[in-house]
């Protein structure tokens, strides 16, 4: 597993502007209000997971970050009150900690 996280608080309105360019069109900008951006990256089966984990979890929005990675890796941003975000990744560090405990 070559998962990475990390989460930013309090995110400047030009990180938001690229993350939301990276989301491709038709996505909101009421992501511009968040307090915290979690962002995520993984093979994507790990990643459309994690993506219903956070969901599942805690009142978060995950969007899918578009990008090019040769290695077949993808990146979700998971977008709400630093809270939230938080509990977020760490509910999906723990889900994919016991999915490799399993293996």
């Amino acid at each position: 597993m070559n998962t990475k996280f990390q989460i930013i608080k309090s995110p400047s309105k030009g990180t938001l502007d690229m993350l939301i360019r990276r989301m491709g069109t038709g996505n909101s900008k009421d992501l511009i209000s968040t307090d915290a951006v979690g962002l995520v990256q993984g093979m994507m089966i790990d990643m459309i997971c994690a993506a219903d984990i956070a969901e599942k979890a805690v009142g978060v929005t995950v969007k899918d970050i578009k990008g090019s990675c040769p290695q077949n890796m993808i990146m979700i941003g998971i977008f709400g009150d630093t809270a939230s975000v938080e509990s977020a990744i760490n509910e999906i560090k723990d889900s994919l900690k016991k999915e490799k405990d399993l293996c």
